[in-house]
């Protein structure tokens, strides 16, 4: 850890193998970053996650999309139901969010 310390003050570079660890813990992966957006998108929205339906790696971090139960009606069959696609940074903070479907519980894309 000296050795480190001194090749850094020497060069002002980290070696190959701290610079991958410090990389490797400030990601995240695809659970923790769908958790992170349902429970970010949840707080900003006031409901409740219904579930996960993508995640994928974007340039600067995640893109999840999150589906949410935004009207209960009964029977559950008519509740509405809307689709965020919510970006998130390596780190797993929301960065933004936006709603691209909203539909009936029960219907299908086709």
């Amino acid at each position: 850890m000296t050795e480190q310390r001194e090749r850094l003050a020497r060069t002002g570079k980290k070696s190959a193998a701290s610079s991958k660890k410090s990389t490797a813990t400030s990601t995240i992966g695809p659970e923790v970053a769908a958790r992170h957006a349902c429970r970010g998108l949840g707080r900003l929205i006031g409901h409740d996650a219904e579930g996960v339906s993508a995640v994928r790696r974007a340039e600067q971090g995640w893109r999840v999309h999150v589906d949410v139960v935004e009207v209960l009606r009964i029977p559950d069959t008519t509740s509405l139901l809307a689709t965020y696609e919510v970006d998130l940074d390596t780190h797993g903070e929301l960065t933004q969010y936006r709603r691209i479907r909203r539909y009936r519980r029960g219907e299908s894309d086709d």
